[in-house]
């Protein structure tokens, strides 16, 4: 068709359809759809919400910054909110990634079905922690750590971990004991939810939960998404941009983990907790950080009344209640011998 166009400048258009072998008829109707595309093109005018230039740079820049290239936007979004400073919506940071690199899902996502037991309901810290040992690979084939960590299921804020050359029984103990401990856990006040391996289920962790009045509770066989917190948290610290392929030395994990949880308790925005960090809901001072967001946020709507569409801000709250396996009509958010070798047994605090 483009052929025929020019051609038609010279020989006229029904010597050039004739020669390319078109018919006048499309050759005439294809023009016209193109001035009809063009002309609607011209007409429309800039939406009133658009970016300026300048903002739309500042947008871009923030969000290919080395701080924050391997971020996503929301935590983005919320880390700037606490530094007090409002750049667009959320949204609006997906519509300029995509017009800029395209944006897409960068993993396959496992979709689990809900079941109904066992339900534990949490509406504050230190009431339902979950735990569970996931391996850490070695320089060798077949060489593994084992990674021990317990996690509060209300704050997401991880209340101990260590990491051991093996799996056992008086290591857990050990382990379950000091983050008590540092925690200053009353008698009766905590449930601890774990799956059915053997350390969780063994005599020592079983006499010493007994002896300091907390309830335990266990996933079900061979059901893996009863104890969902303990694997997001080890899905968020094995897709962390510096987790290595394999770890030279039961040392090297150990320095690994050593960075990683105070990263994780302090400066990780969760979105199951409105992207706050585990310690500021941990230690109650999300409300102050919340406040400081929403004054952020009404500074925004101020500025650029439209861009809000006369909808008051809002920073978002925390779940009222927190379940593993909700009830149907409940949200899931209303939201020892001689050790082996061991580098870290450290309850954070």
């Amino acid at each position: 068709m483009n052929a025929a166009r020019e051609l038609s400048g010279s020989v006229g258009v029904r010597a050039a359809c004739l020669a390319m072998g078109i018919d006048r008829t499309t050759y005439y109707r294809k023009q016209t759809a193109k001035v009809l595309a063009q002309s609607v093109i011209l007409s429309r005018p800039k939406p009133s919400l658009t970016l300026t230039d300048q903002e739309r740079y500042d947008v871009l820049e923030a969000l290919a910054s080395q701080r924050f290239m391997d971020k996503a936007p929301a935590e983005i979004h919320a880390i700037l909110l606490d530094e007090g400073v409002y750049l667009c919506s959320v949204r609006t940071m997906y519509r300029v990634l995509d017009d800029e690199y395209g944006v897409k899902e960068r993993r396959n996502q496992r979709r689990h079905p809900h079941y109904s037991k066992p339900e534990l309901e949490a509406s504050g810290p230190n009431q339902v922690w979950t735990w569970d040992i996931t391996k850490l690979k070695g320089l060798n084939k077949g060489t593994f750590y084992h990674l021990y960590v317990m996690l509060d299921i209300y704050s997401r804020y991880v209340v101990g971990w260590m990491v051991a050359s093996v799996e056992s029984g008086d290591l857990a103990k050990r382990f379950i004991a000091e983050s008590l401990e540092k925690q200053g856990i009353m008698p009766g006040s905590l449930t601890i939810h774990a799956d059915r391996g053997t350390s969780m289920k063994s005599k020592p962790v079983t006499q010493l939960m007994a002896d300091l009045g907390v309830t335990k509770s266990y996933s079900r066989p061979k059901v893996s998404d009863d104890n969902p917190f303990s694997e997001a948290q080890f899905k968020t610290l094995k897709y962390h941009p510096e987790f290595p392929e394999r770890f030279g030395s039961i040392e090297d994990a150990g320095n690994f983990c050593r960075f990683f949880f105070p990263w994780y308790n302090t400066e990780h925005r969760h979105s199951g907790i409105v992207m706050l960090t585990p310690e500021s809901v941990h230690y109650g001072t999300a409300a102050q950080v919340l406040e400081k967001r929403r004054e952020v946020l009404e500074a925004a709507a101020k500025k650029h009344p439209n861009r809000f569409k006369g909808r008051q801000p809002d920073p978002g709250r925390l779940p009222e209640k927190v379940w593993i396996n909700p009830p149907k009509n409940e949200p899931a958010c209303t939201e020892t011998v001689d050790m082996p070798s061991m580098v870290e047994l450290r309850p954070t605090g």
